[in-house]
């Protein structure tokens, strides 16, 4: 049996619903255990920790464990128009946020890694990802770095984007940005993995295919978000590189972790 960790996020659950439901055939047996980005990341972070066989990642956490996890072809949140935003109170220019209080959704995270590539010194403050926009909003620290479905709930919390961080990183690199992967431990037998990410593969697929199907399991883990916000979840993080990375999604990947080390930032 193979242990897999992914988000309760809209993107995760649709794409992994057929495959943990029984309705993927030929599918590896599996024992599911759920956690936000960051709790995952650093649950694969920690060496001597309780590892999980196949786990969502960011890539900039990948990047870190590359000699103990693959990236496996099917399951990725890599594109265009997707990135982290920077948001504040009021508006104003990236570069305005030089010894700020900035607050993030966790240390390991991809989003976090483009705000020290592109952005000035600041203090970070790490949080969950769901808590940063009321962080902001109360005024608690002066900007936030938002992603997952923040990106179309802002304005109602009275915030203004400052940067789009995904908009600098394609003008920046000509690529798309990769922001999550799944991973499986190198130690797994290599055809077992191949087994579990052609069976992802057609998890996804069979989303596409049956969009219906999943909708229940997706709101039940979706924390009271709005029907058409996870709509727009969906659409914007699951695409073609979800169901397979390809040349160019591998090269997004190298390119941010050669970018990054460069960077001094991984």
């Amino acid at each position: 049996m193979l242990r897999l960790g992914y988000s309760p996020c809209p993107n995760d659950t649709f794409m992994f619903h057929a495959l943990v439901h029984g309705l993927v055939p030929d599918a590896p047996e599996l024992e599911v255990v759920m956690g936000d980005i960051e709790g995952l990341n650093q649950r694969v972070l920690d060496p001597g920790g309780d590892a999980l066989a196949v786990s969502k990642l960011s890539v900039s956490a990948w990047a870190r464990v590359r000699e103990r996890y693959a990236v496996l072809d099917a399951g990725a949140a890599l594109g265009r128009g997707c990135g982290p935003l920077v948001v504040a109170r009021e508006p104003g220019a990236l570069s305005g946020l030089a010894d700020k209080k900035v607050a993030v959704p966790g240390l390991g995270t991809t989003a976090y890694a483009l705000l020290r590539m592109f952005g000035p010194r600041h203090e970070p403050v790490p949080m969950r990802f769901d808590d940063v926009m009321p962080a902001v909003a109360r005024g608690q620290v002066d900007a936030g770095l938002i992603i997952h479905e923040s990106r179309f709930t802002y304005p109602e919390h009275g915030l203004v984007q400052l940067a789009d961080l995904g908009e600098v990183w394609e003008a920046d690199t000509g690529l798309p940005l990769p922001l999550g992967v799944i991973a499986a431990q190198h130690s797994l037998d290599e055809g077992l993995r191949d087994r579990f990410s052609a069976a992802l593969s057609a998890s996804v697929r069979h989303a596409w295919a049956n969009p219906e199907a999943s909708r229940s399991y997706i709101q039940a883990h979706a924390q009271e978000m709005a029907r058409e916000v996870c709509e727009q979840h969906i659409a914007l993080y699951v695409n073609a590189f979800s169901a397979d990375l390809g040349d160019e999604g591998r090269a997004a990947i190298d390119t941010f972790v050669r970018r990054g080390t460069e960077a001094g930032v991984l």
